[in-house]
């Protein structure tokens, strides 16, 4: 939640007024825990866990949820809803959507080499980056499977969850993707599993969009089989121009 901001009494003079404004911004440096300085120190373990546990309950000192999740991404400036907090997240190994542990959270900050707000704050354009390079986004991309799905139990993903997590991977890299979209909405299919989860990917990445090295022969599940059929259909079906 966004923090509330201190008012100052309207009754002070100017002089007044001033001295208050700076012994509050005092008050708020001398209690900012990770300071510019420390930010140039090398990665401390301790320092590491001490952040993680502002965002924690006493009840639950040893899992970051939902709530101290918010808080976090206001802190480092980024919405929940990010590409980049589903890197974070890979990086971690986190198993949860919306939830870090004591041991996921040290996993990754340790291997980026983050104890404070500015330090990690300095490293999402790496974390971004991530995500152009083939071989990292395809291990994300498979990661967000187990991840982003709600009942560990269940060997598939509900469509609402699949379609989310499909358009925050490959909605702005896929040509095809707004029509697949439209062709998961019209089919029968209610869950992904994890076969068709990773051939999409492959389809995206070797399919041309014109589907002309598109082999119907070919090891594909069926739900691409029957997408190509559809997206020729309605090729065929589109009136014709003149």
């Amino acid at each position: 939640m966004p923090r509330s901001k201190r008012r100052l009494n309207s009754d002070m003079g100017p002089e007044e007024d001033d001295r208050h404004y700076k012994r509050s911004r005092n008050t708020v440096s001398s209690d900012r825990r990770f300071s510019k300085t420390e930010d140039n120190s090398s990665f401390s373990q301790k320092r590491c866990l001490a952040w993680f546990r502002e965002y924690t309950t006493p009840d639950e000192p040893e899992l970051l949820g939902p709530d101290g999740m918010e808080k976090f991404c206001e802190d480092i400036g980024v919405e929940p809803e990010n590409v980049v907090m589903l890197v974070l997240a890979w990086k971690m190994n986190a198993r949860q959507m919306g939830f870090f542990t004591m041991q996921e959270w040290l996993r990754g900050l340790t291997e980026i080499q983050c104890d404070t707000i500015h330090k990690i704050q300095n490293k999402l354009d790496y974390l971004r980056s991530l995500l152009n390079d083939p071989t990292s986004f395809k291990s994300i991309y498979r990661y967000a499977y187990d991840f982003a799905r709600q009942d560990k139990d269940q060997r598939s993903m509900d469509m609402e969850t699949a379609k989310a997590m499909l358009q925050l991977l490959l909605g702005k890299h896929w040509s095809l993707f707004s029509q697949f979209g439209i062709f998961l909405d019209d089919s029968k299919y209610k869950v992904i599993n994890k076969d068709q989860w990773y051939n999409i990917l492959e389809f995206s990445r070797t399919i041309s969009t014109d589907l002309n090295n598109y082999d119907v022969d070919g090891a594909w599940p069926v739900m691409l089989d029957e997408f190509v059929d559809w997206l020729k259909t309605s090729k065929t079906s589109e009136p014709s121009r003149s």
